[in-house]
């Protein structure tokens, strides 16, 4: 049975439907250029105590750190991104984070979203919004004071800020060892180390600086081969022989990135790089590699040990 402020929720939301369906062609160009694409944290709590009974949560590192605080109970809905704890699988998959759908989040009556920062499309945003769903976003920075930060956001956020200050300090303190254990490596003992996105029609998308990517292979104590540029970027064979990798990383997972390391060495940028010499790749888990959650700290003790321990050639 609906009380009277759920019906009243809800038919705002159709509303909002309503109204995206007829404007949605008008609303993109009106987003001015460089705007962040969520709105401000925490706007609809102008309106009193913010009702996160029901939340979506958009991000891996958003939804694992609702689940370490012990609140997965709220949580309603989550992205594409989010798979992990397993557990989190069985929850109703709102879509990609950075292609959100307005209807597929409606669809599941949160009370409250909680997203991570680059969220979007805006015009999606914007109906969420108009539909009076709670929500903020969570600052995404690729290092190591980052994730306390995100940590601590969402706790507030959630009203469980003694909870939050607890898991923060516990990560903190895991994630100092960690980095403490790869930074005590000399400079000069350090493996140049490319992070390949892609390798669609033989050309390599690869990861420059401002990325989890660059961000994981620094805490690791291993160099960014081409942390010469923001983002990511497809390569000129010439620029990944110059770059002269010892090592390559790649996310584990299906399709293009299932080949094998002949197979990868075999691309005519890598087959003269030092790491082609050694095949040395190492594939890892995407989310847990680049989430920049509460198990970055496992993430770069495990990367720290494939760089540069006996499991660097593992993948082969």
């Amino acid at each position: 049975m609906i009380n009277g402020l759920d019906f009243r929720r809800l038919r705002r939301r159709k509303l909002a439907l309503a109204a995206f369906a007829l404007s949605a062609p008008f609303l993109l160009p009106t987003v001015a250029p460089g705007a962040g694409s969520f709105v401000q944290p925490a706007m609809a709590e102008s309106a009193g105590k913010t009702d996160v009974s029901r939340v979506v949560s958009v991000g891996g590192a958003v939804t694992e750190i609702i689940y370490a605080l012990g609140e997965e109970a709220r949580l309603v809905g989550r992205d594409s991104t989010s798979t992990y704890p397993e557990a989190a699988k069985t929850l109703p998959d709102v879509g990609y984070m950075r292609q959100l759908a307005p209807e597929g989040i409606i669809a599941v009556n949160p009370s409250a979203i909680v997203a991570v920062d680059g969220s979007g499309p805006p015009e999606a945003l914007a109906v969420l919004k108009d539909a009076n769903i709670a929500f903020t976003s969570v600052p995404e920075t690729f290092d190591k004071a980052g994730i306390p930060a995100k940590i601590r956001t969402i706790g507030a956020f959630l009203g469980v800020e003694d909870k939050a200050e607890a898991l923060a300090k516990t990560v903190e303190a895991d994630l100092d060892a960690a980095v403490a254990e790869s930074a005590a490596r000399p400079q000069a003992e350090r493996k140049r180390v490319l992070f390949v996105l892609s390798t669609q029609g033989g050309k390599i998308m690869a990861s420059g600086t401002g990325t989890a990517a660059n961000g994981i292979i620094e805490l690791s104590g291993a160099v960014n081969a081409v942390g010469t540029f923001p983002g990511y970027k497809a390569l000129t064979d010439e620029a990944i022989i110059e770059a002269k990798p010892d090592v390559v990383l790649m996310m584990d997972r299906g399709g293009e990135h299932s080949a094998k390391a002949d197979e990868i060495f075999a691309l005519p940028a890598l087959s003269l790089t030092p790491a082609a010499k050694e095949k040395v790749l190492i594939r890892m888990d995407g989310l847990h590699l680049l989430g920049f959650g509460p198990r970055t700290a496992s993430a770069v003790r495990e990367l720290n040990a494939a760089i540069y321990g006996k499991k660097a050639n593992a993948s082969q």
